[in-house]
């Protein structure tokens, strides 16, 4: 049809748990939520639901509460942290319609909360809503994971930045948490993190990977990487702010930065809180034409470039607290959970390809 940008999976029956003790509320729901545009699954207490969502993918779950063994609410709690299931819909179904149990539920993690006896037009909107709520998430979670993964690809390619990516998203949400940034740009500098350099994809091998300094011709062609990354990313509404971070961590306060030449606060505030981190961790990491300097020594280069002109003079003063008072903090990127893309150049540095594809850049035939 016309004009119509679902995706296949939009058309396939949504599956929908349904978790009840009682064989006739089962069968009702069953009667609710009729093929094709549903697949019912059904579970007869909490530890079969459980067992089912360890190897089934579902859209959506419904769940009464009074069930022998776990109930729902525990049920519901496992799901979110045992099985990590954060994203999944879980519609509480339940006599029990005091305000106490309704806050419990959403405590362990509900979206919903229907009392019975339900109106069955109301729980079909109430599933339909949910479903089309969850298949658009994991659109965007999609997206964000081929974007991540094609980032570290380029992270990959540099034997010497170690995991670079990773570093940098961990110093953003510590930096950001101290400026009291919100969350939507906290997460700006999450994404910023793995997505700054994405556009190295575009600049030809023989000027990313060239060994010695590059040409007055070849460092115009390396910039453009800003401006690729940007036109990749800029697509998606949910990157904009991280957009700012990709196209603008190159600029300068004195404007003698690139791709704009953007001056003082022509710089997007992201983009400035960026810069000081990729710089701190430029200083404080190991690379082949530099040891990692000491503390002290990153300070003062640091002061240095601020009072030259380059850095935001009050957004470094903060990141410099950190770094005097608390720099364990910034120390601490190892525990973080990794994301599916951090996993897959795990894999891809462990399997021994890039070792491969580094001796073939070397090869001069």
């Amino acid at each position: 049809m016309k004009g119509d940008a679902r995706s296949i999976s939009d058309f396939a029956p949504a599956k929908v748990l349904v978790v009840d003790d009682m064989a006739t509320n089962r069968k009702l729901l069953h009667y609710a939520l009729k093929p094709p545009e549903y697949e019912v699954i059904e579970a007869c207490d909490g530890e079969e639901a459980l067992r089912i969502l360890k190897v089934t993918q579902v859209d959506v779950v419904l769940m009464d509460i009074m069930m022998p063994g776990i109930d729902g609410f525990e049920t519901c709690r496992r799901i979110r942290k045992d099985l990590g299931l954060t994203l999944l819909p879980v519609i509480i179904l339940t006599s029990l319609g005091e305000p106490d149990n309704v806050v419990r539920g959403m405590d362990v993690g509900a979206d919903d909360y229907v009392t019975k006896p339900f109106n069955m037009l109301e729980l079909s909107a109430r599933v339909h809503a949910a479903i089309e709520r969850k298949r658009l998430t994991d659109r965007l979670d999609d997206t964000e994971s081929v974007l991540f993964s094609l980032a570290r690809m380029v992270e990959a390619r540099d034997e010497n930045t170690g995991d670079h990516c990773s570093r940098l998203s961990h110093y953003g949400l510590v930096f950001g948490k101290a400026l009291g940034l919100s969350f939507n740009e906290l997460e700006a500098l999450r994404r910023g993190g793995v997505l700054h350099d994405i556009g190295k994809l575009g600049i030809p091998d023989s000027i990313l990977l060239k060994r010695g300094k590059l040409t007055p011709e070849e460092w115009l062609i390396m910039k453009q990487h800003t401006v690729i990354g940007a036109q990749l990313c800029s697509p998606l509404r949910t990157m904009t702010k991280a957009v700012d971070i990709v196209r603008s961590h190159h600029e300068r306060q004195d404007g003698s930065g690139y791709p704009d030449g953007l001056r003082g606060e022509e710089v997007p505030l992201l983009a400035r809180v960026f810069q000081i981190l990729d710089i701190f961790d430029a200083l404080s990491s190991e690379r082949p034409y530099k040891p990692a300097f000491p503390r002290e020594e990153v300070i003062r280069i640091m002061e240095e470039e601020t009072a030259r002109g380059y850095w935001d003079a009050r957004l470094m003063k903060v990141f410099l607290e950190i770094l005097r008072n608390r720099p364990e903090d910034l120390e601490q990127y190892e525990t973080m959970e990794k994301d599916r893309s951090a996993v897959l150049l795990e894999h891809m540095m462990n399997s021994g390809v890039l070792d491969w594809y580094r001796k073939a850049g070397d090869d001069p035939a």
